[in-house]
This record gives C-alpha cells, sequence and structure tokens, in this order.
C-alpha cells in the first residue's frame, strides 16, 4: 500500500511539473514581470538619496525577491491543485501584462532622476544631472543572477532531501520535512558559516586596529588627565576611540577664548574594553578615576555610552563643555570594538550589561553625597550608545533619588525608551517629532529646533530625544514589509521627499539600505548629527548659568558643521 501511494506521488509530481509555463531566457516569465515591477518601484525616491551603483544593488536584490516571491505562488497554485491555464491563455496573460509592466519600468526609469533630486535638494546636495540608467540595469543583473544561483542551490538542495525522503515517507510529510531540514541547513551555514566568521574577522580587524596605536600617541603626562601620572587606567588599553576622547577635548584657554570668562579644564574619564574582561570592573575603575580627577566637585556629571566602536561624537559632548565653562565631567566605558550595526546584532548583550553597570555603579555614590554640593547628573549617548544608555535609565531605581536628565540622540527604532516616549505622544502632534503632554520630562527636538514648543515648564528631570526625520536609523520599522510605516501616514518633515510612497516588501528594503547609508550624507541630515543640532537640546535640559540666544547662535557659529567635528579651539 505505502509503495503505491509513493508511486502515485511520483506520478502526481511528474503531471505538476508539465503545467504550461511561458519562459524568457530560462526565466518563468510570470515571475520575472513581477520581478520587473518590483524592480521599477526600487527607483521611487526614499530617505537617503542613493548613488547609481547602490541603486543597481537594491534594485537587482528587489527583483530577485520578487521573482522568488511569483515562484512560490506558482508552486502554492501547484500544491493546492488548482486548474491551470491552456498553454494559449498562458501566452496571453503574458502578453498582457508584459505591456503594462514594461511601461512602468521605462515611466520610472525617466523619473529616477527627478525622484533622487527630490531628496538630495533637502540635504543641500547637487542635484544629478544624469542617473547611469546603462550601470543601474547592468548592476541589477548582475545581482539578480547572484540571487538566482544561490536560489537554485537551495532549490537543488531541497529536491535531493525530499526525493530521498519519497523512500521512507508519503510525498506530501517529504515535501515538507524536506523544506524544513533545508531552511535549517541554509540557516546554520549562514548564522554560523558565513555570519559567524565575518564576525569574526571584523571583530579582530577592528581589535588589531586599536591595537596599532596602542604606542602611540604617547601617554599623556598631565596628572589631570586619565591615563597620564598616577592614573588608575591602562593608557595602552583605552583603544584609539578612547585615547582621542581624552586628547581632544577642549582645555580652558579654548574655553575662555569663547565665554571670555574665566574657565576649567574639563574632567573625561574613558576605560578601554581591553581594561578588564568584567563590565563590572571597568564601571568601578571608572568611579575611583572620576573620583581621583575630583570629578565629584564639578557642576556637571554626564554618564555617557560610546557607539559600538568605542567612538564619542566630539559635536555632542564639546559644546556643553563651552556652555558651562568647563565644569563638566564626563564618563564613558567601553564595551565593544564593533561598527554599531554589528555590535547591535552580535554584541547586544554586552553593550547592555556595561552601560547597566556603569550607570549603577556611579548613580549609587552620586546617591551618597549630599544634594546641595553634589554635581548634576546626567547621562547621554548617540546612536547604539543611546539605546544603551536608555536601558540602563532602571526609574524604579532613581524614582526617590532621580537624576536631573538626559540627551539621546539618533536613538535605532529599537529603544524600548523611545517607543514608549513616542507613543504617548499628543494625537495631533507628528510621529517625528512628538510632543508629550505639556513637556515637563520629555521633549523632542531636530535640526530645526523644537524643544521649545511644549507649553509649560520643565520638571525637575529633564529627558530630550535629538532625532532627524531623515534618520532611517531611527524610523526604520520592521512592519514596513507589510504595511506603511507611522511617519508615512502624515505630512512630510522639511528634510524627507514629499514624493516617497508606501509598496510592500520595497520599502522594507529601501529602508534597509537607508541604514546602511544614513552616515554618509551631509551634516544635519540623516544619522550624521553634529554640533550645531546639540546645542539647542543642551541648553534645555542643562540650564547653564546666564545662557541666553545669542550664546547659542555664537555657539553654533564657533562649533564645527560637518560629522565628528566638535568646537574650534584658539
Amino acid at each position: 500500500m505505502r509503495h503505491l501511494e509513493r508511486h502515485l506521488g511520483r506520478r502526481s509530481a511528474r503531471q505538476d511539473t508539465r503545467a504550461p509555463r511561458t519562459r524568457f531566457l530560462g526565466l518563468a516569465f510570470l515571475p520575472l514581470l513581477l520581478g520587473l515591477l518590483f524592480f521599477a518601484a526600487s527607483l521611487t525616491p526614499s530617505l537617503i538619496p542613493r548613488p547609481w551603483v547602490l541603486q543597481g544593488i537594491l534594485a537587482g536584490l528587489v527583483t530577485a525577491i520578487g521573482y522568488a516571491i511569483g515562484q512560490f505562488s506558482h508552486a502554492v497554485w501547484q500544491g493546492l491543485e488548482l486548474p491551470n491555464l491552456p498553454a494559449r491563455g498562458i501566452r496571453t496573460l503574458c502578453l498582457l501584462l508584459a505591456v503594462p509592466v514594461l511601461g512602468m519600468l521605462i515611466w520610472t526609469l525617466i523619473h529616477a532622476v527627478e525622484w533622487q533630486n527630490s531628496t538630495r535638494v533637502r540635504f543641500e546636495m547637487e542635484p544629478l544631472e544624469a542617473f547611469s540608467t546603462f550601470g543601474i540595469l547592468g548592476v541589477a543583473a548582475a545581482v539578480f543572477v547572484v540571487c538566482y544561483l544561490l536560489g537554485w542551490a537551495a532549490q537543488w538542495l531541497f529536491d535531493w532531501i525530499r526525493h530521498r525522503l519519497y523512500r521512507i515517507m508519503p510525498m506530501r510529510t517529504a515535501n515538507v520535512l524536506g523544506l524544513v531540514l533545508a531552511a535549517l541547513i541554509v540557516f546554520v551555514i549562514t548564522r554560523d558559516g558565513v555570519v559567524q566568521s565575518g564576525f569574526d574577522l571584523a571583530d579582530e580587524s577592528y581589535a588589531a586596529a586599536q591595537d596599532l596605536f596602542a604606542d602611540a600617541p604617547p601617554a599623556p603626562t598631565h596628572p589631570r588627565l586619565a591615563g597620564g601620572p598616577d592614573s588608575l587606567i591602562d593608557w595602552a588599553a583605552m583603544g584609539q576611540p578612547g585615547r582621542n576622547f581624552i586628547l581632544d577635548g577642549p582645555d580652558a584657554k579654548a574655553i575662555s577664548a569663547f565665554s571670555g570668562r574665566d574657565a576649567k579644564d574639563p574632567i573625561r574619564v574613558y576605560v578601554g574594553r581591553a581594561q578588564d574582561d568584567s563590565p563590572q570592573v571597568r564601571a568601578e575603575l571608572a568611579l575611583k578615576e572620576l573620583q581621583r580627577l575630583g570629578a565629584f566637585d564639578r557642576e556637571v556629571l554626564i554618564v555617557a555610552s560610546p557607539t559600538g566602536t568605542g567612538w564619542l561624537d566630539p559635536g555632542g559632548h564639546e559644546p556643553l563643555e563651552f556652555m558651562h565653562d568647563g565644569d563638566v565631567a564626563t564618563v564613558a566605558v567601553q564595551y565593544s570594538y564593533l561598527q554599531s550595526p554589528l555590535a547591535l546584532i552580535f554584541e547586544t548583550q554586552s553593550g547592555l550589561d556595561q552601560a547597566t553597570a556603569t550607570m549603577r555603579t556611579i548613580y549609587a555614590y552620586w546617591t551618597t553625597l549630599p544634594p546641595e554640593s553634589r554635581p548634576r547628573f546626567y547621562m547621554h549617548g548617540i546612536s547604539l550608545g543611546a539605546w544603551s544608555s536608555m536601558y540602563s535609565f532602571n526609574v524604579y531605581r532613581v524614582l526617590n533619588d532621580p537624576i536631573d536628565g538626559a540627551l539621546w540622540t539618533g536613538p535605532p527604532f529599537p529603544s524600548a525608551q523611545w517607543n514608549m516616549a513616542v507613543a504617548a505622544r499628543n494625537p495631533d502632534s507628528p510621529y517625528v517629532l512628538p510632543e508629550v503632554g505639556s513637556g515637563q520630562l520629555v521633549r523632542f527636538a531636530s535640526q530645526y529646533g523644537g524643544v521649545d514648543r511644549s507649553p509649560g515648564p520643565w520638571g525637575s528631570m529633564r529627558v530630550a530625544f535629538l532625532q532627524h526625520a531623515s534618520d532611517a536609523i531611527v524610523f526604520y520599522e520592521p512592519a514596513s514589509l507589510w504595511r506603511a510605516p507611522e511617519w508615512m501616514k502624515e505630512p512630510r518633515a522639511a528634510d524627507v521627499s514629499p514624493k516617497i510612497r508606501f509598496i510592500p516588501v520595497v520599502t522594507q528594503l529601501q529602508l534597509a539600505l537607508d541604514m546602511a547609508l544614513a552616515l554618509g550624507v551631509p551634516g544635519g541630515y540623516g544619522h550624521n548629527y553634529i554640533a550645531r543640532d546639540y546645542i539647542d537640546p543642551w541648553v534645555a535640559v542643562t540650564d547653564p548659568d546666564g545662557w541666553n540666544t545669542d550664546a547659542s547662535t555664537r555657539l553654533k557659529a564657533w562649533c564645527g558643521q560637518e560629522w565628528g567635528q566638535g568646537c574650534r579651539k584658539e
């Protein structure tokens, strides 16, 4: 009986393959049309302008996905044993569909330059005179072929497994189990092979890159600097991002040149990842170094969380030091060597553990100090640093003795604190720049301002989010695979093209590419936050003594206008 069932199953499978299909260059024609429709949709604008090479990569990828969806739909149709059109009917249907699809493709290619320029002009970039159509087509074709070959390999693996399973089980069961096993094999190879090898290589590369500078520049000789004489921190273990943070900040002379008042040398403490394997040990060492340098006698204390590589944005720290005449102490502890996207995927917990250990350790000591004489306590982070800093903020731990506030910049879309704040926005406020209640606790700002929009006064604790509407790292939504993101349902912000439209599947991939390109744009847009963006939020959060609008205007002119720049030193 089982032998007969297997025989009938194989016969049924052979009959399925005889369903009429029209092909072009060996490709199933109807799935190919769907792929070309996806290709056309990929040319529409998104948050970040795209060079033609990356546009070609995106187009090839979405074409392959569209083709795969078409092939999968055909397989489901055949699996359900639904009726097929005759061969002549299939050819007629292909012809009827090919005309509008090709017309749509040509129309989008003609308008591609206009769409890209609608984004570039908002980023203060030079408009494109032409968008390399042939280049896009060539790159897209190459990417499609690679994806097709990978799909063919996966299909071969599935067929190889299920044909062997036919010998011991019914066809339907073998097909399902074969699909599961093939998917599992691909997942394991990808995760434990390709991805893990890439992660290990990246981790070693970034670690090695920092070690190359272990002896240069030489350790500071001034005792007020972390890593210098009598310091508890190993200068060589600090890594290049930490050494830059310690050495490149403004001194009292530079600050006085701006303010015309007496100033102090800011205190900066940085503990490198190589200092110790334990996040708690690194946090305790940071606290001891703060105590050694007299940080708790300063006016302002900043607990900062670095990005994945350990980098701290000079534009986020130097304006604050100018505002408060250098009477600021800032501490940060490194947890990874990886770029933030890799650290977010592979070292998520290490960043959260380090931020939590640092915050808990320093906050616990701060609460033992007399409230009237201890420094004001603030938290800060950009990108992945903002995410880990928010995670370390435990409202139940600080409720009885709250900190003074926080500024979180470019918070990644999974950030729980950011999502809760946005969800609590007033119904009439925009998603990309919300208002929450009367603004006593939380306010949002962009490069166009906004932190002063709330009608009410600040409360005792002040929290600000700095974000650009064009920053896909903030406004990416996983659900954009099948539904429009919230920000697409509202009038577009000033730095977002009004020509953006939601397209299922395609929008998801466009936003994913936008995240990868979010730093490669002019300062003040995308994920590229610059010093002038920070000034108004820091003024609102820390309320410097004697500060006014004219001082903010002068400081904006004093500070750098590009990503990674701080304020000029005189």
